[in-house]
């Protein structure tokens, strides 16, 4: 079959297979990378001899991606300056001469059509073009500039690993390959976008995790029909089950070693390259308000804890359209003092208390917003100016009163308090929505609405498993619950993840006290 005449890709006329003709290989390579305009890609031309017969061949690379030593090295020298005078080698048994004796690199792999050809040119490989020969050597020689590793800058912890994913795909799988230290630690590379062929990365031990889980989730992966993705934020609202009015049904990491302990209870890890955040999968809402640092502490300080970060939620959610429930409904359920406190405080303020607490709520949103995108060194300031200084000039001012920025500031730091930033989100903002059910129908409204709320969590699922498991539906006690046990207690894995082995750990775990 002439290899002219292969079949050609529906999107850009671009010959599926590799020609045998090198020039015609060279020209469509050259067309497509615009040689002319690309200063960065790189084309060198040079003959091989083998046989007494000589060979016209020709690299690609990028420059800034690629180890130039190693091309030289590796591919070059080899190929343009030993002789090869055997005469075991026929046309036939080229490709495999070269492939065994002429290319000394770790890693080389053949290619036969241009669209592996394109993925390895910008990967970072070398691409090793060989006249009469309709295949290339795919030679990895990867090398470029990269962020390295250091602690993690959103979920830090006292006790515990200070090593935090980055932007570099081999890197993230070297460090959780590390931590799990178990050859049952699998793997799988699926590339996401018809342009920009990111690599995920499906990662789970194959002995613990259940297998429908991550048939699902390599599913999902290979069923995207989109150009591009470059972030793990964008992977995620692509594969969970709903968008949930917010509320995220996947946890978001940056660190490897709390990806090591999900994929020990049975969890599937999914990195992106490019991104140094990770996503666990499936996640319920106990993971949310829970911290890595809780597996490093005593039972006692880590449950006393999770139940502050529980508060915390409530309070985020809930306090400000408490407050006006009572203020506007319900202000016999108040001391007298107290009333007669408050209705002092609000006797020169000129605006109703609902435009009041927006007011304060909008502006502790800006205030927030302003100090993380202002470069660190003046974002204390910004916090100080709008804490201090506006705050108590809006109390002189008699715009609001002393009572609601205490309410509206407990509310703000108990939203600090929940460690993952995307339900965190969910939370701040769903507050809103309370705090119009407060103005309109009192408790009433507030009653309704968590009715809501809680049915609308209740229906959700992350891959098959109910969002607020183990609590609805309940569970089989054994490695379920909201709070941590004693590390020798936690003998079973979480039910509601239905993984192949049940039990982490014997029934006597201590058998240096026996």
């Amino acid at each position: 079959m002439n290899d002219k005449t292969d079949n050609v890709s529906d999107i850009d006329n671009t010959p599926k297979n590799l020609f045998s003709n090198v020039n015609d290989n060279l020209n469509l390579l050259k067309s497509k990378y615009n040689v002319l305009l690309n200063s960065d890609v790189k084309i060198r031309e040079f003959n091989m001899t083998v046989s007494g017969k000589n060979y016209k061949c020709f690299i690609i690379f990028i420059d800034g991606l690629v180890d130039t030593i190693s091309i030289n090295d590796f591919v070059l020298e080899p190929l343009m300056l030993s002789k090869h005078n055997s005469n075991k080698v026929t046309p036939e048994n080229l490709s495999e001469y070269i492939d065994s004796c002429l290319l000394p690199q770790n890693s080389v792999k053949k290619v036969q059509d241009f669209k592996s050809v394109f993925s390895g040119i910008n990967m970072g490989d070398c691409l090793v073009f060989i006249d009469s020969l309709n295949i290339a050597f795919d030679v990895d020689v990867k090398k470029f500039q990269q962020r390295s590793i250091s602690a993690p800058q959103n979920e830090s912890v006292i006790k515990g690993s200070q090593e935090g994913y980055v932007e570099n795909f081999r890197t993230n799988t070297s460090l959780l390959r590390r931590i799990v230290n178990n050859e049952n630690l699998i793997i799988e590379t699926i590339p996401v976008g018809k342009i920009s062929q990111t690599k995920c990365g499906v990662c789970y031990l194959g002995n613990i995790a259940n297998g429908d889980l991550v048939a699902e989730v390599k599913y999902r992966l290979n069923n995207l029909d989109i150009d591009s993705i470059i972030s793990a934020g964008q992977l995620e609202q692509l594969i969970e089950d709903d968008d949930g009015f917010g509320v995220p049904q996947m946890l978001s990491t940056e660190r490897p070693d709390k990806c090591a302990k999900y994929l020990f209870q049975g969890r599937v890890v999914v990195l992106v390259d490019g991104n140094p955040y990770a996503l666990i999968m499936p996640a319920v809402i106990e993971n949310f308000l829970f911290s890595p640092e809780d597996s490093n502490l005593r039972p006692l300080f880590a449950n006393f804890l999770r139940g502050i970060r529980i508060l915390a939620a409530i309070i985020t959610l809930l306090l400000p359209g408490v407050y006006m429930a009572i203020t506007s409904f319900h202000q016999e359920l108040l001391p007298t003092e107290l009333l007669l406190s408050i209705l002092s405080a609000r006797e020169n303020v000129p605006f109703p208390i609902i435009l009041e607490l927006l007011l304060m709520e909008i502006s502790f949103e800006l205030i927030r917003e302003a100090s993380l995108r202002v470069p660190s060194v003046i974002g204390s300031s910004i916090g100080i100016v709008g804490a201090l200084i506006l705050g108590d000039a809006a109390v002189n001012a008699s715009i609001v009163s002393p009572t609601l920025i205490i309410v509206v500031a407990i509310t703000g730091i108990a939203s600090f308090s929940i460690p993952d930033f995307s339900f965190g989100f969910h939370v701040r903002v769903f507050r809103f929505w309370f705090i119009a059910l407060g103005f309109t129908a009192g408790f009433l409204g507030i009653g309704v609405g968590l009715f809501i709320y809680i049915s609308m969590l209740c229906s959700l699922k992350s891959f098959g498993v109910p969002f607020v498991a183990p609590i609805s539906p309940s569970y089989n006690p054994k490695g379920n619950g909201f709070f941590v046990p004693a590390i020798w207690k936690q003998q079973y894995r979480a039910t509601f993840i239905s993984p192949k082995k049940p039990k982490s750990q014997g029934d006597i775990s201590m058998k240096w006290k026996v």
